[in-house]
């Protein structure tokens, strides 16, 4: 009896916990507009070389895309190719580009090796980076093999460590386009007029 309760109410509360999830405006996780970063991102990239926001950043910052990851999200790997078919757009505006995610370093040097994407990938394993942005998607528990996923997101951080913009979109299988990405890193550089 106390089980079948039990069973009533989580029926009851989760898909309205999860109806909230989708309502929530998705730039509202992690740090906001203007805060500076919660982490020096230290993590390894593709090669295994140690990495954090020091030797990450370009003259202008950095655009930091969490995504959930590149051995087995379709969504992931489209905008990940995507952002590689344009990523001068971006570091041609004085930023660095780097992904970041909670893969193992053997599925994002798989991930290289096919796509050769020419901006850094990140290795997020224990998802320490991930948990310090507070972007972990808490719909995946110990055992499921999402556990530890980012929700999807962009930010563009200055040199400074400060939050100059964040993209994302409502759910996981729609991401930015990188004309989203240029256009907000364009409304952040006075007129040139």
């Amino acid at each position: 009896m106390r089980f079948a309760l039990t069973l009533m109410i989580l029926t009851l509360l989760v898909p309205a916990a999860l109806a909230k999830d989708e309502m929530m405006d998705p730039t509202a996780r992690g740090p906001a507009v203007g805060d500076l970063i919660p982490s020096d991102l230290a993590t390894i990239d593709q090669d295994g070389k140690s990495r954090n926001f020091e030797n990450l950043t370009a003259e202008n910052g950095l655009v930091l895309v969490f995504f959930r990851s590149a051995k087995w999200c379709p969504f992931c790997k489209r905008q990940l190719i995507d952002i590689a078919k344009h990523a001068d757009e971006i570091t041609s505006r004085g930023f660095a580009l780097a992904t970041l995610s909670y893969d193992k370093l053997e599925n994002i040097q798989r991930f290289v090796e096919e796509y050769d994407p020419g901006f850094t990938m990140l290795s997020d394993q224990g998802s320490v980076v991930i948990d310090a942005f507070g972007i972990r998607n808490e719909k995946y528990g110990m055992g499921h093999y999402a556990h530890g996923v980012p929700h999807p997101m962009i930010f563009i951080i200055g040199p400074d460590k400060t939050v100059l913009a964040k993209l994302a979109e409502k759910g996981y299988k729609k991401r930015p386009p990188v004309s989203a990405i240029v256009e907000q890193i364009d409304s952040l550089s006075p007129s040139k007029e």
